[in-house]
């Protein structure tokens, strides 16, 4: 039974795959982790970054024994499995990802960071508000949000994946988008897939940037026809 290793996006939680789990669960050894400071986990390392994310995947590995994975990424989660894809290429056998930014540059970051200040989340968005606080607990959320902003500062100043990384990565690659995915362009996701090796690409439909909005049983479909 092949390895999976499944990988939420920022501000998400391993809770989120909940639905797609229970469809593929009896077809890979599945794995599920929660990130350093999301959902219930503590802020176990003081850097909050892709690198940081990568070594705690690694020692995850690590610590159940596991020599080499797939991985599925949904949006930061993509990218930090294409980051262990690229830097620690002997662990990873397949990357599929979806709704994973790859354009960053300071305007870009700045544009995201305006949408986590937490008043205006409470007062125009009280039921993603709600979701945050139930997600990661009521001491938790609002340095979750001022976390991941830093860590979208750093990304707009200095990507850790460029142009220049994608086509160092061999092993083969799945880029996935929703098809109204407001945050992450048809674009970014095409130049990355084409730069890659053994890159594929593929399309949900009626799709939005949120995983809530994603259809389970398609998505496991796109996941079962990938990772075989």
């Amino acid at each position: 039974m092949k390895n999976l290793i499944l990988l939420h996006g920022a501000m998400g939680s391993k809770e989120q795959f909940e639905g797609l789990e229970r469809l593929i669960n009896q077809e890979y050894d599945l794995h599920i982790l929660n990130f350093s400071g999301h959902g219930m986990a503590e802020f176990y390392f003081p850097e909050f970054s892709v690198q940081a994310f990568a070594e705690q995947v690694i020692s995850y590995m690590d610590s159940k024994g596991i020599e080499k994975s797939n991985f599925f990424g949904y949006s930061l989660g993509g990218y930090v499995a294409l980051y262990i894809a690229r830097y620690y290429q002997d662990r990873v056998e397949s990357v599929m990802t979806l709704a994973t930014k790859f354009d960053w540059n300071p305007s870009i970051a700045e544009k995201e960071i305006k949408m986590l200040d937490p008043l205006l989340l409470e007062e125009k968005f009280p039921d993603f508000t709600k979701a945050l606080v139930e997600r990661h607990g009521e001491k938790k959320w609002k340095l979750l949000l001022e976390k991941t902003g830093q860590l979208m500062t750093a990304l707009g100043d200095e990507p850790v994946l460029t142009e220049n990384d994608f086509p160092g990565i061999e092993i083969p690659v799945r880029i996935g988008l929703g098809d109204k995915d407001k945050m992450v362009s048809i674009e970014e996701s095409q130049n990355v897939f084409k730069r890659l090796k053994a890159g594929s690409f593929y399309v949900l439909p009626d799709t939005k940037h949120p995983l809530e909005s994603v259809n389970k049983e398609r998505l496991a479909f796109e996941i079962r026809n990938f990772v075989k």
